[in-house]
């Protein structure tokens, strides 16, 4: 496992680890959306590049590159030509919706699915949902 500390622009600071549980490109992929969407890494900012990624976790090059050009194929990052790679306008809002479709696929329907097999009423969920423990 590795635990690195990279400065984004404007002095803010990336904390990754890179675990054995997912491909690590995956883990690039995350470890940058996540980054977006707590502002550490801006709309129209630099990401790191593919060599500094590989570089700061000692993995491939082309590892970090498949993480970074998954999101460029999504829409999340735009090259610069001889600059690098940066976050496209949008971003953000791109993935927010992205990842808010994946949690009703994996968590809520799942719930739902489960909720109907047992007899529980749409009132006995909801009861279910907001109390607090």
């Amino acid at each position: 496992m590795n635990h690195v500390t990279v400065s984004g622009n404007g002095g803010r600071k990336m904390h990754q680890i890179l675990t054995q549980e997912k491909s690590i490109y995956i883990q690039i992929h995350e470890m940058i959306e996540n980054d977006i969407l707590r502002d550490i890494i801006l709309e129209e900012e630099r990401v790191p590049s593919t060599n500094e990624l590989a570089k700061l976790y000692s993995i491939n090059p082309a590892t970090a590159a498949k993480g970074v050009n998954l999101l460029v194929d999504e829409g999340i990052l735009y090259k610069k030509r001889g600059i690098g790679m940066f976050v496209d306008r949008g971003a953000k809002e791109k993935i927010r919706a992205k990842r808010k479709e994946s949690f009703y696929r994996d968590y809520v329907s799942a719930l739902l699915c489960e909720a109907r097999r047992l007899g529980i009423t749409k009132e006995e969920l909801k009861e279910m949902l907001f109390q607090e423990r």
